[in-house]
């Protein structure tokens, strides 16, 4: 669980929904309009955050600034290994999470999805309900302005694998990664059927927001050409998909690696998108 302390700045306060999931809400208004009216509550723009496994408090805490100072409340979702290993599970996760998106104190409200690493596939465990019955969530899917994939875990069973050792295990990373293989094989009807159809339906996704894609040459969790593949689909299918690409960055770490192309990425998105209540810049 997230330090609050380490994200908490002036003007943020927080609220415990339930285990993993915290709302910061941003009472301040941001620094280019101190004197510019807030926007209501339920029409204030928020930030679905998928931070990846491990994350260190202080370094989601940036990302958390950069919408803040653009007029954001962030809803902060943390994903555990168990709701990878055991997909059954984050399929149920999936579902809370829908249920707090779809409560009284957000049912209004546009929503941005920013999802980092294997935060991708909690957001995957969410749309698979969300396919399930287009009509009951027609609604949240017509929410979300746009969605934002940074270090997206694509590719081989082997990505995944190598994905697990090097965030959850890093000194065993080796032996995890075989562990992790035979365990998939062994339960292959409870874990890698699971994973196909949570690839299909993100391949499929209900979401056809304008899309972001942060990503690079070198990620050993994230196949390249497999990036490239689900952006052309996604554009063949008429959606509006930005991406950045590096030749040489680092899982998670593209912002701190490429601090100013990414920040000039991510704040030309968000203008198109017209959410923000203020073109604050980041």
């Amino acid at each position: 669980m997230l330090a609050r302390a380490a994200i908490i700045s002036r003007g943020i306060t927080t609220q415990r929904l339930s285990k993993n999931i915290t709302l910061y809400l941003n009472e301040a208004a941001p620094a280019s309009s101190e004197h510019q009216t807030p926007a209501p509550v339920h029409t204030k723009p928020l930030l679905l955050m998928l931070p990846w496994l491990g994350s260190r408090p202080q370094a989601v805490s940036k990302y958390c600034e950069i919408y803040f100072r653009t007029g954001f409340d962030v809803l902060m979702v943390e994903s555990e290994v168990k709701e990878f290993l055991w997909p059954r599970w984050g399929l149920e996760y999936g579902e809370r999470i829908l249920e707090v998106l779809q409560s009284e104190h957000f049912v209004s409200r546009p929503l941005l999805v920013h999802a980092f690493s294997v935060g991708g596939y909690t957001f995957a465990q969410l749309l698979v309900h969300v396919s399930q019955d287009t009509e009951k969530y027609q609604g949240l899917t017509q929410r979300i302005r746009g969605h934002v994939y940074d270090s997206l875990v694509v590719g081989s069973l082997e990505k995944m694998a190598i994905g697990l050792g090097k965030t959850v295990f890093p000194n065993w990373e080796k032996l995890v990664k075989r562990v992790s293989l035979a365990y998939f094989g062994i339960f292959k009807q409870q874990t890698v059927d699971y994973f196909n159809t949570s690839i299909d339906v993100f391949r499929n996704t209900p979401v056809t927001a304008p899309a972001l894609f942060f990503f690079c040459e070198n990620d050993p969790m994230s196949d390249p050409r497999a990036m490239e593949e689900l952006i052309d689909l996604w554009r063949e299918r008429g959606m509006d998909v930005t991406a950045k690409k590096w030749d040489d960055s680092t899982h998670a770490g593209h912002m701190k690696k490429h601090p100013q192309e990414y920040l000039s990425t991510l704040d030309t998105f968000l203008q198109t998108l017209s959410i923000t209540p203020l073109k604050a810049k980041m």
